[in-house]
């Protein structure tokens, strides 16, 4: 079953919440690298304060699974591993994960797949209230991949990873991903995520990577000669090269401020200026959000919103608006004068 990461978030905390009742079954996300597939697990701990203990199953020998042999008088007994959740140390809930499950060599997989199947291994058993959430590859992404076997995917409910665009913006949004970062993505929406296995590049776009390439726009932004080698070593050489033409292009960008005061602006004529300023309004509508003058601000970019010469742009811009902020929008006097215009362009997906 092929899911937005938004669905997958809802899929996991409604398994997370089973595991209290015994009615928790075990979660595999399958995706390509960079993705966001642990990313969505540790989201649904940090919602509930809870630990996930990640377990890189890839790199585990079988005795770090199994434990240690001792002898105990004439009987040999297993250490238990101090990794594994354990009610006492860990707290009576939490996330087990399972990491790279799809890159474990065979001899370690037999340890992990008890793990799965009977919530044990040996004499330990995985506390009632954990969950137990997998991520791996599919075969045609590149990386170690060994087939999973029949027994240990029948125990699994499974999900591939659906990338998606607006799932990715609203997340941006919330973590405060750099605007023109977010802007570039929605001019060059195929660049998300592109990834050839055959040509196994080392950097190549993904959600992952363009998060490292915000870090490189704070960290290099100041330094043109630098930016551009900077961006190509986290996405890859084509991609990095657009972002860089991209933000260097922003010099063009009109007054931001002026816009959100209410003084007249016109409207950029060049597409790519035209979502640099749209997701720039975004951005301080979300600043706004905190201060006095909220429905002020939110009014006069909502009515910038109508002056682009595609309505699909302002949609763009207030749908983002929206998700970001939420109802409070409704009740802007400026917004039910846009909708009328915009009414047989749909708002939300």
């Amino acid at each position: 079953s092929c899911m937005r990461p938004a669905q997958l978030l809802t899929v996991l905390e409604r398994e997370f919440q089973a595991a209290l009742h015994g009615q928790h079954t075990p979660v595999m996300l399958w995706g390509p690298p960079g993705v966001g597939k642990s990313q969505m697990v540790a989201q649904i701990a940090e919602r509930h304060g809870m630990p996930v203990i990640d377990i890189r199953l890839s790199q585990m020998e079988p005795s770090d699974l199994r434990g240690i042999p001792f002898r105990v008088e004439q009987r040999v007994e297993w250490a238990i591993p101090s990794m594994l959740p354990d009610a006492q140390r860990h707290g009576r809930q939490g996330i087990l994960f399972l990491d790279e499950i799809t890159s474990v060599p065979p001899s370690v997989s037999a340890a992990a797949y008890q793990l799965i199947l009977d919530r044990r291994l040996g004499a330990y058993e995985v506390p009632d209230g954990w969950s137990i959430f997998a991520a791996g590859n599919r075969q045609g992404d590149r990386g170690v991949t060994y087939t999973m076997p029949a027994p240990l995917a029948n125990r699994f409910s499974h999900y591939e990873v659906d990338i998606n665009l607006d799932d990715w913006v609203a997340w941006a949004y919330a973590n405060g991903m750099d605007e023109r970062l977010i802007a570039f993505l929605r001019f060059r929406p195929e660049l998300l995520f592109e990834f050839d296995p055959a040509h196994n590049p080392v950097a190549f776009p993904s959600p992952r990577s363009w998060e490292f390439s915000h870090r490189a726009l704070q960290k290099f932004g100041d330094v043109p000669a630098l930016l551009t080698g900077a961006l190509q070593a986290c996405v890859g050489p084509a991609a990095g090269i657009e972002l860089s033409a991209f933000v260097e292009n922003l010099e063009q960008l009109p007054d931001i401020d002026a816009i959100v005061r209410g003084e007249t602006v016109k409207v950029p004529k060049e597409t790519d200026l035209q979502y640099a300023v749209a997701a720039a309004l975004v951005g301080r509508a979300i600043r706004a959000k905190s201060e006095d003058n909220a429905t002020e601000a939110y009014g006069n970019i909502i009515e910038f919103a109508g002056a682009f010469p595609q309505r699909e742009m302002g949609v763009m811009l207030v749908s983002d608006m929206y998700r970001a902020i939420g109802e409070e929008i409704f009740a802007v006097p400026q917004f039910s004068k846009w909708a009328n215009i915009v009414a047989d362009v749909m708002l939300y997906d």
